[in-house]
Formats: structure tokens, sequence, C-alpha cells
């Protein structure tokens, strides 16, 4: 019966891991969306949030901080920190700002080596440090790099920036290029520097993932190859062939053991069975009905449950040394005696067998397998 048990518990398992569909083992890659404060816009994949999604979350450079404030954080290795403003998934571009107010200064000493972004300028400036008195009237300063005595123009060509400087007290600052494709022009200068730096990235390229409404991410946890995990009905064919591998993988085994094992228990059924055929003789005996099974004629057909419990049934230990005669093997299934097998001995003549097997052939032939007598239930002093 623990056999049939094991084996009911094996096919079950074979039976939910060839239930594992592909969406199902997906899960076990996918990372949850974040958000960060009140921003509308969601945190996935390649950028992920340290401390609220896994590492294999996020490609490499593209880890992402949530302030107290609830502010979204991005770290250049070589200009600082800067604050998130929209992030474009599409078009693979973010969109940063100075968290002090003043990205028109950030972007004097803005440098994107070490990172995995690059600019996408549309305009080169120059810019000028002039006195108060020479651009109050005339022109509109960079207002987060002036101060009370001196203004921070932005010229967006370099030779009239030139004959500011030979005409006027202005000097030459710094020269940057700016993302922004479009300025208010004041006489050559402009007052839009302050505005958001757009960075776009070029590796993990999942535009065309993002574009029918999929999402990037590893393949596993290795980190070894990236694919698109389609939001779709339709799904991703590189994605399904993986996943079915995988449930290959795991049902094959499941499989080949529940096979294994109903072919071992019916084995041994079957040569019991075949035992008990060959040697189960009807016949007349004066046996007590307490310990027989009487069928409708009055021929003995063996023992009855209660009378075959009372004999000794023990767990073999290391010796393998059983209560009656030492035999190696059981002389009904042939198979040699195993430790932690469990055996029944009968009384009279303390012959012992494997328990599952005597207790087949004695509720069909009430006699011992070995010397034939007619055992009686179990006495006390066995």
């Amino acid at each position: 019966m623990e056999d049939f048990k094991f084996l009911s518990h094996l096919l079950i398992l074979t039976l939910i891991l060839l239930h594992l569909t592909p969406s199902s083992l997906a899960a076990a890659y996918t990372c949850p969306i974040s958000f960060c404060g009140s921003s509308g816009y969601s945190i996935r994949f390649p950028f992920r949030v340290v401390g609220q999604q896994h590492g294999i979350c996020g490609y490499p450079g593209f880890n992402l901080r949530c302030s107290k404030q609830g502010k979204l954080l991005l770290n250049l290795p070589n200009s600082g920190d800067f604050l998130i403003r929209d992030i474009d998934y599409r078009s693979q571009i973010v969109q940063i700002y100075d968290p002090s107010g003043c990205s028109a200064g950030r972007r004097l000493n803005l440098d994107l080596l070490g990172s995995p972004f690059w600019g996408s300028p549309s305009q080169n400036y120059t810019l000028l440090s002039c006195p108060v008195d020479v651009t109050s009237s005339r022109y509109v300063s960079v207002g987060c790099l002036s101060n009370s005595t001196h203004s921070t123009l932005a010229a967006t060509s370099e030779s009239f920036a030139m004959a500011m400087v030979s005409q006027t007290a202005c000097r030459i600052i710094g020269s940057i290029r700016s993302p922004i494709t479009w300025y208010q022009d004041q006489g050559g200068f402009t007052s839009d520097l302050n505005m958001d730096i757009a960075l776009s990235w070029d590796d993990p390229d999942c535009q065309e993932c993002v574009a029918v409404g999929g999402t990037c991410g590893y393949t596993n946890t290795t980190k070894q190859e990236i694919v698109c995990f389609q939001n779709t009905k339709k799904g991703n064919k590189h994605q399904t062939i993986a996943l079915i591998i995988v449930s290959i993988a795991l049902a094959v085994p499941a499989i080949a053991a529940s096979i294994a094992m109903a072919c071992y228990i019916c084995r041994d059924h079957r040569r019991v069975a075949a035992w008990v055929a060959r040697n189960a003789t009807p016949s007349v005996t004066t046996t007590p009905p307490d310990t027989a099974t009487v069928s409708n004629g009055g021929m003995v057909i063996g023992l009855d449950q209660m009378t075959i419990e009372s004999y000794t049934k023990v767990v073999l230990g290391e010796s393998k040394r059983l209560p009656g005669h030492e035999d190696a093997a059981c002389s009904i299934c042939l198979s040699e005696y195993n430790v932690k097998e469990i055996v029944r001995c009968i009384p009279e003549c303390r012959h012992c067998f494997h328990a599952a097997c005597i207790d087949e052939w004695l509720k069909i032939k009430g006699t011992c397998p070995v010397c034939r007598n007619s055992p009686s239930p179990a006495r006390a002093d066995l």
C-alpha cells in the first residue's frame, strides 16, 4: 500500500510539471515594475531601483535611487547625481536635470565617459561672462550662472561671441553642446540652457521590443542573454522555445521515475501472484473459523486479516537478522532481505517472509509456503 501511495504522489508531480506553461515559467524571470514617489512613469528594465528590485532586473550602469523625498536619482560616474524627469523606453531617452535647479551649470562639466549614455546635442554654445551694465538692458542672461556683478550669456554663434569680447568687457568662460532642439534667439543669445538634459542609450537595444508592447529582460540569473518578454497573447518565438525546453527538462526525469517505479511494483506483484498460483491448492481443513476465511462451500481459502496481523512483524536492522530462521531471501518473491524492510514470521514454524508477500499468501492459502504447516493465532511467548 505504501508503494502505491508513493507512486500516486509521483504521478501527481509529473502531471503538475507537464501542465507548466511558458507563461508560468516566465514568471521566474519577470521583474516587478517599480515606482518612486508620485512620478507617473514606471521603472523597468534596463533601469532598476536599488533596494526595490533584484540585480537581475537592471542592466549595468542603469541603477537608480529613490530618495526619501520620492525623487528618482541617476548617478553619472564623472558628473554626480541628477534627478530624472522622465524615461522614454521606446525612444530610449532619459530626461534629467540638476537637483539644485541649475542644469546650465552642470552642462559645463558634463562628462558621460564611464556611463552607458550619450548626449544628442543640436547646438553648440559659447558662454561669456559680462558685466551687468553691459547686459542688463540688451540681453537675457542664464540666471543660475549669473550674480549681482556679472551675467552669463550663451551665444549660438562663435563669431558673434568673439565680436562681443572685442567690443565689450565680456570674456569667454567656456563652450557646451546642448541637446535642446529649439531656443529663443535674441541677437545671437539664448537663455534656454537651464532646461532638462536629454540622454540616450544604445545598449541594450529594446526599441523594437517596446514598440510591440513587450519588455526586455534577462532569460535567467546568469545574465548572459537578453530577450523580449511579450505582454501580448502572440508571445515571442525565442522566449517560447526556451521555456518549452525548460518544461521538457523538468518533466522528463519525473516521467521516467514514475514509469520505473510502476514497472518495479508490477513486477513484484506479478511474481508474488505467480508463486501463489503455483503453490495454492484447495484443501479441506478443520481450522477454526476465527483463523480462516471460509467460502460458501465450506472450502478454506486462507486466514483472515486479524489472524495475519497477530503474527510477529519486525523492521530489519543493519545486521538483517531475522527473528526466526536465518534465511537470506524471501521464499515467496525470491528477493534478498534489505535493511529497513518489514518481515513477518509464522509462529509455529518460525519461517519468515516479506510482510507484503506472506500477507498476500496467507489470504489465499492458510499454510506456511515452506513447511506447509497450518499456522494458528500468534502465541504470546513468540
